[in-house]
């Protein structure tokens, strides 16, 4: 086994800081991730992503940049395979780079406007279901060496999950391809507990770690991604997680009933959904929102119970002493806050704060902070971790290095950040974009719409349920953060190329 640290970046899809025990919910259980933050890692209240949709995010972790400078802006626009990511910088380095589970790094879906062309995708769900994507599977793959991958939401996935399924024997040809069902807030899943993708991705991450301290990959240090495709709705958890948790004790968030007043919103109004709309936000009843986060946390504590797997084989094997744990997700959900669920424009923290907990032997203890961290300052924060030389970090990196606060909670590194949201709805009979922008400080958080005089500004510390807009009410304080906001803006744009050559 390797020396040198090891990663293990642990990610859920559209899960939210509170829903996680160590995180102060009191009706979800989830003691394997919590032992994370409890054996020596540090616990982030104020974690936010740089976007709050899925492919957008991730590709920000994956190089440290902003939507605007990588220019994955919404979903449906795959990353540039030429641009530099963590992976491949790290593989170059002498690392064996493995991804288990979702990646998203290219459209999962074709556009709803069948008259247009798009272009390919290796992780297309429908392609790998109807047999277009040929194997072996291409690697190394955005500096992955080893990919399993289980591309997709629910049970209603593909990729590798896929061709394994169907070795075990199981038939889900025509299941899988009963497409309206992906299009729902929830079903009830056919598959059992033991063939549903959060155990294949657990299993197959533990089965990475075996193949690891067999020397299969000789001495070199490892970064594994291990993805869970989970809570993302359709939320469908199998067997006794169906059931685990109630919708009758479900408690509703006191800000539901605001919902209503949002369709009055100058910019929100409109995409306020009463459907199902997989990148807008869900007006919804009570009975749904009840159902829908009962079994959200369902899904949770599956996966709760795969992480246990994982962190179960890492202390056994030894490979603890030496492994950095990182467990995170791309982003929340509304899940009740508002009357809404799902995700959308409407940047409540929900939705933009997901959880963060971060373990390093040796570095971290057991702590809580409350700094403001930001996807884009993951990666450099790793790098330099790992003691990546900065002539080797990728050109574009916009992060910031958070070392100080993993060594001492309480330290700050930032007094703001950025969210960027630009989203692109394509349908037959509709086609617009939209465009946000967010600045979060400590106590608040300032939402500008393109187009629109109006924006919102609430207080995270008065008015945790972001119900009171402060919009037009403090017109101090909104200019304050609208020129705090600017100046971030500025400061974050890249000078590259660079200049070589003289005046």
């Amino acid at each position: 086994m390797s020396e040198k640290l090891n990663v293990l970046f642990i990610i859920t899809d559209q899960q939210r800081a509170d829903h996680l025990s160590c995180m102060g919910n009191p009706i979800l259980k989830t003691p394997n991730i919590d032992r994370i933050a409890k054996n020596g890692g540090v616990r982030f209240t104020k974690y936010f992503c740089a976007n709050p949709i899925c492919m957008p995010n991730r590709a920000s972790f994956f190089t440290g940049a902003y939507p605007s400078e990588h220019k994955t802006r919404s979903n449906g626009i795959n990353l540039n395979p030429e641009l530099p990511t963590i992976t491949e910088i790290l593989k170059n380095l002498g690392y064996h780079t493995c991804n288990v589970g979702k990646l998203h790094f290219q459209h999962l879906a074709p556009t709803f406007n069948r008259y247009k062309k798009i272009e390919k995708s290796l992780e297309s769900i429908l392609d790998w279901w109807y047999g277009k994507i040929k194997l072996p599977f291409p690697t190394p793959y955005y500096g992955f060496e080893e990919v399993h991958m289980a591309n997709g939401h629910g049970d209603m996935l593909s990729g590798h999950y896929y061709e394994w399924l169907k070795k075990q024997g199981y038939d889900m040809d025509a299941y899988h391809k009963d497409l309206y069902r992906i299009n729902n807030f929830f079903h009830e899943t056919k598959l059992p507990e033991e063939l549903y993708p959060t155990t294949y991705i657990a299993d197959q991450t533990v089965e990475y770690l075996k193949r690891t301290v067999n020397g299969e990959y000789g001495n070199k240090p490892f970064f594994l991604h291990c993805s869970f495709p989970d809570p993302h709705q359709p939320v469908c958890p199998p067997g006794k997680y169906k059931d685990m948790y109630k919708p009758e004790d479900i408690v509703l968030p006191s800000n539901f009933n605001d919902g209503q007043k949002l369709l009055e919103h100058d910019f929100l109004g409109k995409y306020i959904k009463l459907d199902f709309e997989p990148v807008l936000p869900s007006l919804v009843n009570e009975e749904i929102a009840k159902k829908f986060k009962a079994l959200t946390y369902g899904s949770i504590a599956m996966i709760d119970d795969g992480v246990g797997k994982i962190l179960n084989y890492l202390e056994k094997s030894g490979l603890a002493e030496n492994t950095m744990v990182i467990f995170t997700s791309d982003h929340g959900d509304y899940c009740g806050d508002h009357g809404l669920i799902i995700k959308g424009p409407a940047h409540y923290r929900g939705v933009i704060n997901p959880p963060l907990l971060w373990k390093i032997p040796g570095l971290t203890k057991s702590s809580v902070s409350n700094s403001l961290v930001s996807t884009v300052d993951l990666t450099k924060t790793i790098l330099n971790l790992l003691s990546v030389e900065r002539n080797k970090h990728p050109e574009m990196c916009q992060g910031l290095d958070i070392t100080p606060i993993l060594k001492e909670s309480n330290k700050k590194v930032r007094e703001q950040l950025l969210i960027e949201h630009d989203e692109e709805l394509t349908q037959i009979s509709r086609k617009e974009s939209f465009r946000i922008r967010t600045l979060v400080t400590d106590n608040h958080r300032l939402t500008i719409y393109d187009g629109y005089e109006k924006g919102d500004l609430f207080d995270y510390e008065s008015d945790p349920g972001e119900i009171n807009n402060l919009w037009g009410k403090n017109e101090e304080l909104k200019n304050s953060l609208i020129e705090k906001l600017m100046r971030e803006i500025i400061n974050l744009q890249l000078r590259i190329p660079t200049r070589k050559a003289a005046h």
